[in-house]
């Protein structure tokens, strides 16, 4: 006999059923959290994800979009399609991401500006205790997982120091740089702003979405939907598959990712953006000492450690209650 469509989604995504009007809140509030990281070079709001614990349900919901999606659709109708896809999930976090990238971006780059240091260190704190966070989740350490880190720190330390390029903004090269930006988006430790800068259309697309310019929204967005749904059968896969292997990689793309987001740093050479704005184009990590010589500005050390060990803080404390009780996570 053929199951229903309510019975292969709860089975896929077994918390769906059980959730409430707070869940949803909470899946709203960290889809918030995913948007604000996504707009920063240098942070993933699959790092995000990963912390807060929605991350593998959110790459099988997007795999799920496919087939036996369309047959669902067609056989029994908009309410059954919507059930396998894990609609209510993904609804809630995508309007949290959408509304951070329309709101928070700019208070996000507001603090970028304003106080870059205690910023980046948040980030760092968060970023390092995700790491101990993903090690956990590989069960047996073999030699091949050990090379696997290796790879994902060499990865992820070779793309922060590649030197950003200048390319069109004509639409087929949006469509190409949404579907690449979106794939490092949902990766923990690699971030899709950052590939977006080196591919010289960071700006770009931040003015676009802060201008709402749609001849150049419309093509990213159309990449990054093909690229969203292609990357997440992948990344499935190997999750279901490889578990421990996926999670040792991306822990190595996490660990490297630090380099970018070390808060003290010496600007090498600068580029004019569009909007006529002096930005950083390379860029090397310095000590703390070492940032108040060249820059005759304080390394503000102590707070940016304080903030550090307060971000550490939040993603073990989150750990610590995913694991008392996973419902809603």
């Amino acid at each position: 006999m053929e199951r229903t469509s309510q019975s292969v989604s709860d089975e896929a995504f077994p918390n769906a059923s059980r959730r409430t009007a707070k869940s949803y809140l909470s899946l709203y509030l960290r889809g918030l959290a995913m948007g604000a990281a996504d707009v920063v070079p240098g942070v993933s709001g699959g790092t995000v994800a990963f912390i807060t614990g929605i991350y593998t349900e959110l790459i099988d919901s997007l795999k799920s979009f496919d087939h036996h999606a369309l047959q669902s659709l067609l056989a029994r109708g908009p309410k059954a399609a919507w059930q396998q896809v894990n609609g209510n999930f993904l609804l809630a976090v995508f309007a949290g991401i959408v509304t951070s990238i329309f709101s928070l971006a700019k208070l996000v780059t507001y603090l970028l500006d304003t106080q870059p240091i205690l910023v980046w260190a948040m980030f760092f704190g968060l970023v390092l205790a995700s790491s101990v966070v993903l090690l956990r989740q590989v069960s047996g350490w073999t030699l091949f997982r050990m090379v696997l880190v290796a790879i994902g720190v060499a990865l992820a330390i070779g793309v922060s120091i590649i030197k950003p390029s200048q390319l069109p903004d004509s639409w087929w090269v949006l469509t190409l740089a949404g579907s690449i930006a979106i794939c490092a988006m949902i990766l923990p430790g690699i971030s899709g702003g950052f590939l977006l800068l080196m591919m010289g259309l960071y700006s770009t697309v931040v003015g676009a979405v802060s201008q709402f310019q749609l001849m150049i929204l419309l093509p990213f967005a159309l990449g990054c939907g093909v690229g969203l749904m292609a990357f997440s059968h992948v990344l499935s896969w190997l999750l279901h598959h490889w578990r421990s292997e996926t999670m040792a990689l991306l822990t190595g793309v996490l660990i490297g990712s630090l380099n970018i987001l070390w808060p003290w740093k010496q600007t090498l050479e600068s580029i004019q953006n569009r909007h006529g704005e002096w930005v950083p184009l390379i860029q090397k990590n310095v000590l703390p000492l070492q940032y108040s010589n060249i820059t005759g500005e304080s390394s503000q050390w102590l707070s940016a450690l304080v903030i550090a060990i307060v971000g550490a803080g939040i993603v073990l404390l989150i750990e610590r209650k995913s694991n008392r009780a996973t419902v809603g996570a």
